[in-house]
């Protein structure tokens, strides 16, 4: 195949000039548009404005240039075909061989703080996609090139004469639908949440890019891949994290970073959160971040060993020193000081996440996606926490102010534990965990057999109901001085009255913290 004519227009001109050379040494014929069409004039490239191929000049303030069918025509004639030819011949339209185009930067227009909606607006390419989606679908004739990574494979296939295989028109026409499609997604998904109050739209659009590549999924014999949903969220999360030492992110590294992010993000004063298997196995806040660890790790002495640590404050040298001999997989903060990440250096495989504006003000939003065999199941976020002044007190017992606190810590950390879950605090920190189990007095059992003495004087907290008092009975065979719980089984009065009968105090706070 000769190529004899190109289309440039581009928005990023990153190696225009360095493409565009190529191409004219190759005698390849260059139409242009606009902008680029000045960073080729001023380059010293020949080409053909487009005004000169259409017959019309660019109008309405640039909207409409290469929206013509002298344009197109050229574009989508089959070569193969001759009443194509014969009309490109009949109407004397020259065919375009090569399309080189990318859009108008609508993503990063909308990260601007404080943008418009009239330049938001102006951002939304119109020519470009069609130009890119003609030249898609007469890929076996066309070739399209919407990427200025895909620069150095086109000098190349023009170059060293070789040409470009079907294989390679095929998929850089895929390339270019992906590009649109991906662009047009993240239009609606801006626009959707500028124009409508809609928390779950009737066709949702979603788009990603890929982060990088894993080295497997949660399994070796899995394949995996990080993606990044667009347009990016700027709330700090794991997908915005930085990542300053040690090996590459696992798969399951990711999912339990989310996990302590996310739980770290419900408090404010100095806290600790130690994951494993995406659960939390230790939760503390304290005056010192230093303390929160000790509370923390105190919790459950075995579990950590592998896990994921998440601090909601700078980490100093005192708290890397402290953590130092410990195997942990991940250490996650809003910062490291200097001293800090001199220590962790020793060690070379740890794993250090600087995940800024963690332990501030943070607004949250957007929604919980979640994939099943074909669909996907979309919530929003579990983010709301019902207020202390709709909590009720069912029991004779009445708690203090102190229980109350330590309620609402405890409630905090529960929700973030797989169901079926209890935990038991002291204060505000954890001193004993059940989780992911069947029946919500196993998760008791084993939280109490792990607590052992710890659990004396204790506050429970559950994430759902009691659907028998024998959960109760167990806790306060163990110590347990409060419970708070969200109420609404069918036997609530046999519950209560368990409570009742154990001198313990309880709380329904009418909120259930499932987490499947």
């Amino acid at each position: 195949m000769e190529l004899k004519r190109a289309l440039i227009s581009v928005s990023d001109k990153t190696g225009l000039v360095e493409l565009a050379t190529v191409f004219s040494k190759a005698g390849i014929e260059i139409i242009s548009t606009g902008g680029t069409a000045s960073v080729l004039q001023k380059a010293g490239i020949s080409f053909i404005d487009i005004s000169d191929v259409t017959g019309f000049p660019e109008m309405l303030d640039g909207r409409v240039k290469t929206l013509h069918p002298v344009v197109h025509a050229g574009i989508l004639a089959e070569r193969k075909k001759k009443e194509h030819m014969a009309t490109l011949q009949k109407h004397k339209i020259q065919p375009v061989d090569i399309v080189v185009c990318n859009l108008y930067p609508f993503e990063q227009t909308i990260k601007k703080p404080d943008v418009k909606i009239e330049e938001v607006i102006e951002n939304i390419d119109i020519g470009g996609p069609t130009l890119i989606r003609a030249a898609a679908k007469n890929y076996q004739d066309v070739i399209v090139v919407t990427n200025p990574q895909q620069y150095p494979e086109i000098i190349k296939g023009i170059t060293s004469k070789k040409g470009f295989t079907e294989e390679q028109h095929r998929r850089l026409a895929l390339e270019a639908y992906t590009h649109t499609a991906q662009y047009d997604s993240i239009i609606s998904q801006y626009l959707h949440s500028k124009w409508t109050t809609e928390v779950l739209p009737e066709n949702p659009s979603f788009t990603m890019r890929k982060i990088e590549e894993m080295r497997y999924g949660e399994n070796p014999h899995q394949k995996g891949a990080f993606y990044q949903k667009l347009p990016e969220v700027t709330e700090p999360c794991i997908t915005t994290s930085k990542q300053l030492q040690g090996k590459e992110l696992s798969f399951n590294n990711i999912l339990d970073g989310n996990c302590a992010i996310e739980c770290i993000k419900e408090f404010s004063e100095p806290s600790c959160v130690i994951i494993k298997h995406a659960t939390p196995c230790g939760v503390a806040s304290a005056k010192t971040l230093l303390q929160a660890w000790k509370d923390a790790y105190a919790t459950d002495v075995f579990s950590p060993y592998g896990g994921i640590v998440a601090f909601n404050q700078e980490v100093d040298r005192g708290v890397a020193e402290e953590l130092s001999p410990y195997f942990l997989e991940v250490i996650i903060a809003p910062h490291f000081s200097k001293d800090a990440f001199s220590v962790f250096g020793k060690k070379k495989n740890l794993r250090l996440l600087e995940c800024t504006s963690l332990g501030t003000d943070i607004e949250r939003k957007g929604l919980d996606i979640r994939s099943v065999v074909g669909g996907f199941l979309i919530q929003e976020r579990d983010i709301w926490f019902s207020p202390k002044e709709n909590w009720k007190v069912v029991t004779t017992k009445k708690p203090s102010i102190e229980d109350l606190a330590s309620m609402e810590f405890a409630v905090r950390c529960v929700k973030h534990v797989k169901s079926n879950s209890v935990l038991f605090v002291k204060g505000t920190q954890t001193v004993a965990i059940g989780g992911g189990q069947t029946s919500r007095v196993d998760a008791t059992w084993i939280a109490t057999h792990k607590g052992k003495d710890n659990i004396k004087g204790s506050i429970m907290a559950s994430d759902a109901f009691f659907p028998f008092r024998d959960g109760v009975d167990v806790a306060a065979q163990a110590g347990v001085k409060a419970i708070i719980q969200p109420g609404g089984s069918i036997r609530d009065e046999e519950v209560i009255q368990a409570a009742n009968e154990h001198g313990i105090s309880m709380v329904f706070s009418g909120q259930r913290y499932f987490r499947h």
